[in-house]
This record gives C-alpha cells, structure tokens and sequence, in this order.
C-alpha cells in the first residue's frame, strides 16, 4: 500500500529536496507541502522556488490548525525540515495523533534531556517520546528505525564522521581525541537570506569552533572523545570531513581494512584504501565515499569521508529511513 507522507518545512534546500525524492518514489505519495502561516513562500508552487523540481507540481499551504488535522486524519508520515524548536512541539502532537514522524531537525536526537539546554536551547518538554526516538544513521540502526514511529535524522557532518567512525571505534585509542575537521558549501545554512553565508562573502573559515552542537552528537554515536571544527566553503553542496584517529598499538592495516568491510555490500557508502575522495564525487547523490591511510608505526589513522550534505546528509538520508520504516524497495 502506498504510504502518504506530508512534508513540513517544503521550502527550505532540504524540505525541497526530499519533497522530490518522495515525489520520485513509486510507493509514496507526496501528500501535500506546507510551510508557517505566515511564511512569503505560501501559496507559492514549489517549481516558483525551485525550477529544477518541476515535476513536483504542488503548492505549499500554510501549517494552519485545519491543515495539521487534515494530515493527522489523511497521512502515514510527516517529515519535518524544520527549526529545532519547532519540531520539538510538531513532533509530539503528530505522533501523538498515531503518524509515524522524521524529524529532520536536532530536537530529538540527544538521548540525555540535560544536553538540550546547553546546545539547542531550550528544555526538552517530552522525556517520553525522546525515549522512543530512534537515530537514524541507516546503515547502523536499521532494525530500530524499522520498529519505532520517532526517528530522529541525523546531522550532515554527523553523519559523514559517524560513517567513518564507527566501524572502527572499537580499535580506537580511548586515551587521545578523536580530531574531525569539516568543510560544508553554503547550502548547508539554509535558504535564509544573511549576509555571512552570501556566497560573495564566504570564503573558507572555521566556525563554531569547540562549541558546535554537532561535536556531541558525534560523541554520542561514537563513544569517542572529539575536537569537531566545522568550516564553511565557497561551494554550494557537499561536505568533506578529514578524521583524524589514533588507533591503540599493535591495531594493524589489515584489521582496520576488514573492519571497514562492514560496507561491502552498501549501495550508499563505498570504502577505498589510499584512494581519497572529493566533494565532486557524491554531489547530487545519496552516496558517501571514505577513504582511509594509515601509519602503523605511529599508529595513526586518517580517513577522509564525503557526501551531499542536502542528500546523504538530510534528504536522501530521510528516504532511506522511510523506506527502511515501512519495508520498501529502494
């Protein structure tokens, strides 16, 4: 049966992009785009905003109370692609309501409700349903994603790291920080007009430096201490993650190749020895692509890990969630 799924958030570069990929998949259906009621963008067609997506030939409706109830009563699903503090409250009343929510934003991905206020802003108002949310980094957390109704995308830096760290986290000198350092293109700031992230404006600069709330997400997912430094880049799409891990002494080349063979049979995440990837290679593409050297006699590990950060990280991330969720065929 095909499942419908109402996107919250349909104006913005990720809300956009997963309204198309929902639009493209042959067992969904695109119920409807909504953006705030008092959004500009409202009434709009998703092609005025967004040429490239044409053939998504819906309008995007006001979140009004009638509209929520409409999609409560029509819908399966909601993704959100919304502001942290919205989906905090959006989230509760869908899945409250019996949908299945993805959460695109940051509100329910934290485990421990303290870290909230420190990094988001906010206290967290439903310590019950954060304790159904589910993190859904697909290639990891398949079977939980497939049995909850709360999942709670992962970040786009997050998860280039996350793919890159975990299958070799066991092996990892618990005694030295992980160290990451990440470029994202501009998209990565959303659609909002602001003057810093002007594309004429950007050149490559580090941000958030030892206080971005990506830092403990990846903590969390990895188990490992991390320095996390973000930068911003005069390119459009795609994130190019380089990290930086000391393994503990004896770990050798061949045991990190056959941990890294946990993705031998992905589709999405490709592994490569010395052969070091570029943001070109995954733009406009659910993929992620590691690669990975390591110097055995200082025990040193440097992988490299790209992706799209509206795909792979957001949107198409989303999808996979989806489809993992009801069973589909990709």
């Amino acid at each position: 049966m095909t499942k419908k799924i109402a996107v919250i958030g349909a104006s913005g570069y990720t809300g956009a992009q997963l309204s198309e990929l929902i639009f493209n998949h042959h067992q969904l259906h695109l119920y409807g785009l909504y953006v705030s009621e008092n959004s500009l963008d409202k009434h709009k067609q998703l092609a005025d905003l967004y040429p490239c997506y044409s053939q998504v030939k819906l309008p995007l409706q006001g979140l009004s109370d009638a509209a929520k109830e409409d999609i409560a009563t029509q819908c399966d699903a909601v993704a959100l692609a919304t502001d942290h503090k919205v989906s905090l409250h959006l989230a509760a009343w869908f899945h409250q309501q019996g949908l299945t929510v993805f959460d695109l934003s940051g509100a329910y991905r934290f485990k421990d409700i303290n870290l909230y206020p420190q990094w988001y802003g906010f206290e967290h108002e439903y310590p019950e349903l954060l304790a159904q949310s589910v993190y859904g980094l697909t290639q990891w957390h398949a079977s939980a994603i497939s049995q909850t109704k709360m999942i709670a995308v992962p970040g786009c830096y997050p998860t280039a790291s996350l793919l890159a760290l975990k299958p070799i986290a066991d092996m990892v000198d618990q005694q030295a920080c992980v160290v990451i350092n990440a470029v994202s293109g501009v998209s990565g700031a959303g659609r909002k007009a602001s003057l810093h992230t002007s594309f004429c404006e950007v050149s490559l600069a580090a941000y958030g430096v030892l206080n971005h709330r990506h830092q403990p997400e990846i903590e969390a997912y990895s188990g490992l201490p991390t320095i996390f430094t973000p930068h911003l880049g005069n390119f459009k799409r795609g994130i190019h993650a380089t990290v930086t891990v000391k393994m503990q002494p004896q770990v050798t080349t061949a045991q990190i190749s056959q941990a890294f063979q946990v993705y031998s049979d992905s589709e999405i995440v490709h592994v490569q020895q010395q052969l070091l990837p570029k943001v070109d290679d995954v733009v406009n593409s659910e993929r992620c692509h590691i690669g990975w050297c390591y110097d055995s006699d200082k025990s040193y590990l440097v992988m490299t890990s790209v992706i799209d950060n509206l795909m792979k990280g957001a949107a198409s991330q989303t999808l996979e969630c989806i489809t993992i969720h009801y069973g589909l065929t990709a």
